[in-house]
């Protein structure tokens, strides 16, 4: 789940089956902030609304229910015609819309085709901003991907994966619920954060709200060097049963002195070069 900022609106999108997809309900608050679904409603009450949804997924769908969706649109544009996001991916098991659950990008998504005919009927104006800052979350992807940026990515993660076991098998008592565990791990990994960048997850996101992605995405070549080989050494002082604070000092420490030793090193210059 990434997010971008259009017109003063945090707009949430995400990928599926290499395909993006958009919030509509973040959309339309730029028409109704108190009831977003409201909107979002209006607009599939239309008859070209209908229209253009059963042709998108008659293109891309070869699931998709045409006797149901024949049914909609016979009954589209009259004053009665009520219609929902999850009552249209229900009945003609439509994968151009999505519902999603959640406090934080919860709501209804659409790919992209249909997110930029939906801002079209919010705005023509919010819609070319709106596509000028998706494209330009496109260009950064892209530029990661060519540059083996989600290769670094990979390594933090892979070490990432020792940290969590040594949490899981020391730390998160049994019986445990997963939001508690959950917890624990966020915590777990605010320590190296902490070690490392000296701001927590959150405080890095409280102080770059325009930026899609965690502190890690953000990461130099140098930084996500080390942070692999501080999550290996946390991994065994958990292990060792050191108390976090006792951590969180000796992993600093260690994170001045290999940053200071990665700076000067010829091989990490290389690769920041070939970031370049």
């Amino acid at each position: 789940m990434k997010k971008i900022i259009t017109q003063g609106l945090e707009i949430y999108t995400f990928q599926r089956n290499e395909s993006d997809y958009i919030s509509l309900t973040d959309i339309a608050k730029y028409k109704n902030k108190d009831e977003p679904a409201d909107i979002v409603k209006n607009w599939m009450r239309n008859r070209g609304t209908i229209e253009y949804l059963g042709f998108w997924e008659k293109i891309n769908n070869p699931k998709f229910k045409l006797v149901e969706f024949d049914g909609f649109k016979n009954e589209a544009g009259s004053n009665s015609f009520v219609l929902s996001p999850h009552k249209w991916i229900e009945t003609t098991n439509a994968i151009g819309l999505i519902s999603k659950s959640g406090r934080y990008g919860g709501g209804t998504f659409a790919h992209k085709d249909i997110a930029f005919e939906f801002a079209t009927w919010i705005s023509a104006e919010f819609k070319l901003y709106l596509i000028k800052e998706f494209q330009r979350l496109k260009i950064e992807e892209n530029e990661r991907l060519v540059l083996g940026w989600d290769a670094k990515r990979m390594l933090t993660k892979i070490n990432y994966r020792i940290h969590t076991d040594a949490i899981q098998e020391n730390i998160i008592p049994k019986e445990i619920s997963k939001i508690q565990a959950n917890v624990i791990f966020a915590n777990e990994a605010d320590v190296l954060n902490k070690a490392l960048f000296g701001m927590t997850a959150k405080e890095w996101r409280d102080k770059n709200p325009k930026l899609a992605g965690n502190i890690r995405d953000y990461s130099d070549v140098t930084q996500l060097v080390c942070l692999a080989n501080l999550e290996s050494l946390n991994a065994e002082f958990i292990r060792q049963d050191l108390p976090q604070g006792e951590r969180l000092l000796k992993l600093n420490e260690i994170a001045i002195i290999q940053m200071r030793s990665l700076v000067g090193n010829s091989s990490i210059k290389k690769l920041k070069d070939a970031k370049k």
